[in-house]
């Protein structure tokens, strides 16, 4: 069974796959990706009831209630200005989990198992500290938690704020070709050409608007940091980085940090795991959720 829903939620639009059967669990994709990222792992569908979202300002979903926001210029045009305005729009990681929370309610999926990746992980934990009540398993694919020094904080919202201006000038067909070459995404280019250009056309479908409201509203220099709040994370926790990822010192913070968490490093990847080595995240991701209650 595969499902393709369209959900308003308080006012902004959703859309949300949902395939299979059995134990829910929550598929969240990362930055300028969507719902279909994670066509790889789409065996999880075989074993479980697969939930996957697009996130806002990715694919399907919108960043912003039908209304005009505020946040944004008269011609809808995000405006870049800062964490001081990521509560006004809808793509914040905090307004995202919520959302998600309520969204699980009206699947009637009470409590789900969490699978994130980079911005997905970010959203994850976010849900899981502040709606530990929907949460049965939790796996951090390449996390972070935030920025909490002031002067990084602000250096990572400048870097975005320039980011979201040259999507929004240039168009997504240049705005992916710089994304591409950012060092995070090395792994990439070892793909295998049909995975390669699956991601490719994925990353282009997607809008100006919606990638500028992410990179404004849902960065790590606008989210909340979590780092004092990783220890009210009680879900069991498995984080998952690549032995190659240029940021994998954020993802292993991550996990000394959450008391009793796992961290499994995958030798050959970079930043997406479930991309550049899929068998080896989907053996990993498996047993976790499988595996027998303590």
């Amino acid at each position: 069974m595969s499902e393709r829903l369209r959900m308003q939620v308080h006012g902004m639009p959703w859309t949300v796959r949902v395939t299979g059967r059995g134990q829910p669990v929550l598929l969240l994709h990362g930055f300028s990706g969507s719902g279909l990222s994670w066509a790889g792992v789409a065996g999880l569908g075989e074993r479980f009831r697969a939930i996957v979202p697009d996130l806002p300002g990715h694919g399907g979903t919108g960043w912003a209630a039908a209304e005009p926001a505020p946040g944004t210029g008269r011609a809808g045009r995000p405006v870049a200005n800062g964490p001081k305005d990521a509560g006004r729009s809808r793509a914040s990681v905090e307004r995202t989990a919520d959302d998600l929370a309520t969204i699980l309610r009206r699947l009637g999926a009470s409590r789900v198992d969490v699978v994130g990746y980079s911005l997905g992980a970010r959203v994850a934990l976010r849900l899981a500290i502040v709606h530990p009540e929907v949460i049965g398993r939790l796996v951090l694919e390449a996390p972070s938690a935030g920025i909490v020094d002031p002067a990084a904080r602000e250096s990572r919202v400048a870097l975005d704020t320039e980011r979201a201006r040259l999507v929004v000038e240039e168009g997504i067909e240049a705005f992916a070709e710089r994304w591409e070459a950012e060092p995070v995404l090395a792994g990439e280019a070892a793909l295998p050409a049909a995975a390669r250009e699956s991601q490719r056309a994925i990353r282009r479908a997607n809008t100006p608007l919606g990638l500028a409201a992410s990179l404004l509203y849902a960065g790590q220099g606008a989210m909340e940091p979590l780092h004092d709040r990783l220890v009210e994370v009680r879900a069991p926790v498995l984080v998952i980085v690549g032995a190659d990822d240029p940021v994998r010192a954020r993802a292993e913070a991550v996990a000394a940090a959450i008391p009793g968490a796992r961290l499994a490093t995958v030798a050959g990847a970079g930043h997406a795991p479930h991309l550049e080595r899929p068998d080896r995240f989907h053996a990993l991701v498996l047993d976790f959720l499988t595996e027998a209650a303590p």
